[in-house]
């Protein structure tokens, strides 16, 4: 089977790109054709046989001339559609497999895909896999400033102005407004045969549109498969790995570390907050761990916590933790629960509520009997490898 990659970055990002270069590397293992579709960059690190892609659009290093043109490109782009047409012509996937493309691709590829079917005879099946809530919110996050917000989702784009939802800008927020409108009155994400949603609360939100109720389609995201050792050595800290930010409900984790000062905390990531980190005698920050060094931290922990605030979905952090028989105390918002067995591989607790979390958290660290009980739970989690997670996603693209 021939299939496209379609993601606004190909080059390392964030979550998105992680998931596309393990799921396209390990298609290509086993033997199907996996090109890729997005904008150019110095970074890039996969592409396609024409190397056609768009121009690199950097919203906040860009020229000022170059950002006067930026609401229009933001909406619809003739140039992405051009370079995608290349790869179309010369490649012939039977997959479209779209990831993140709003605003620096735009949704005017789906338009072009389209277009090149008909005209090619093409049975080529468009499937989108949901990073966010972009398609229904136009700040992709469900969040305006400090709090989660879902008014979008039952009303009007116009809310999106209203709120200055995105950056806290008027002119951004009316530019995302202007582009979710414009594409719903288009109707254009009704050529998307399915989307993958990373949960079923993901599901559950995007289902408040009627036209992707019937699309929708729940999966958890895959996570590199560990063997536990036989005894896990623990150390006497507890975890947190992440972005360093409000909505990852890290001012909500400091404020817990100040008043549990008898339990060693090390934090590893970067983010706005990570000041307020510095100043707390129980918190080792040691920066952004990756690979093999970070395996090593969550792997040696007692337990990690994931306090977020937003709706976090299929959190890598709780996987990477459950997956190398670290428990996970979680914040009971988004997806988070649904990895989560509470009472079994971790607790969770109201999320941003301080008081909660730091019952739980003193809880679990005093009681060795029940942290083991945890750890054995974590080696029968269920989590998908990303050789069942493929599986699934092929009985999805061949409904």
């Amino acid at each position: 089977m021939k299939i496209l990659m379609i993601n606004k970055f190909l080059h390392p990002n964030g979550g998105s790109e992680t998931y596309i270069f393990k799921l396209g590397e390990y298609l290509q293992s086993i033997g199907h054709e996996v090109q890729y579709f997005g904008m150019e960059h110095e970074g890039r690190i996969v592409g396609n046989h024409v190397d056609a892609y768009t121009s690199d659009m950097d919203f906040h290093e860009g020229s000022k001339l170059s950002k006067l043109t930026y609401p229009i490109k933001t909406i619809y782009s003739s140039h992405a559609r051009r370079q995608l047409r290349k790869v179309l012509d010369d490649f012939c996937p039977d997959v479209c497999h779209l990831n993140n493309f709003n605003y620096q691709l735009t949704p005017s590829i789906i338009l072009e895909i389209v277009k090149w079917r008909k005209q090619a005879n093409k049975d080529c099946k468009i499937i989108y896999t949901a990073h966010d809530y972009q398609l229904v919110c136009p700040n992709h996050l469900c969040r305006n400033g400090d709090e989660n917000c879902e008014k979008c989702l039952s009303g009007s784009f116009l809310n999106c102005t209203k709120g200055r939802c995105i950056h806290g800008s008027l002119a951004k927020s009316l530019v995302g407004t202007l582009e979710a409108s414009f594409w719903k009155f288009k109707g254009t994400y009704k050529y998307i045969d399915k989307i993958i949603c990373c949960s079923n609360f993901m599901k559950s939100k995007l289902d408040t549109n009627p036209l992707f109720k019937e699309k929708t389609v729940a999966l958890h995201n895959f996570v590199d498969k560990t063997e536990p050792a036989d005894k896990v050595q623990k150390q006497d800290y507890v975890l947190y790995f992440g972005r360093f930010s409000i909505e990852k409900g890290v001012s909500t984790l400091i404020e817990v570390c100040k008043n549990t000062p008898d339990i060693k905390y090390i934090c590893a990531g970067t983010g706005p907050l990570e000041g307020e980190l510095e100043g707390v005698k129980n918190i080792t920050n040691v920066g952004f761990k990756s690979g093999d060094e970070l395996k090593e931290l969550i792997a040696n922990a007692k337990f990690s916590i994931c306090p977020s605030k937003c709706y976090d979905n299929c959190p890598f952090s709780v996987m990477e933790s459950i997956v190398l028989s670290t428990p996970v105390v979680g914040a009971n918002i988004g997806g988070i629960p649904e990895l989560i067995k509470n009472g079994v591989n971790g607790d969770l607790f109201e999320s941003g509520n301080a008081y909660d979390l730091k019952e739980k958290i003193e809880a679990l660290y005093s009681d060795e009997e029940r942290l083991n009980r945890y750890i054995e739970n974590c080696r029968n989690s269920g989590l998908l490898s990303i050789e069942q997670y493929c599986e699934k996603l092929m009985k999805i693209i061949n409904f």
